[in-house]
């Protein structure tokens, strides 16, 4: 899986951080950002809760 973070459309919310911190988590600025190595989800089964709980649907996921 590879996970993308639209950063034109990421308001900011942390609501994926919230989800899945093993995954997000926020940069400097309070946008989302990925955690270094977990481009690919890592595995953890949040990440697409993550994604659903995005308010501005900011997060994809491709397969």
């Amino acid at each position: 899986m590879r996970i993308g973070i639209d950063k034109d459309v990421c308001i900011g919310a942390g609501q994926c951080a919230l989800t899945a911190p093993g995954v997000f988590t926020q940069d400097d600025d309070g946008f989302s950002a990925l955690l270094p190595g977990r481009e690919d989800g890592a595995g953890d089964p949040l990440v697409r809760e993550a994604a659903r709980a995005c308010p501005v649907q900011a997060i994809t996921l491709d397969d």
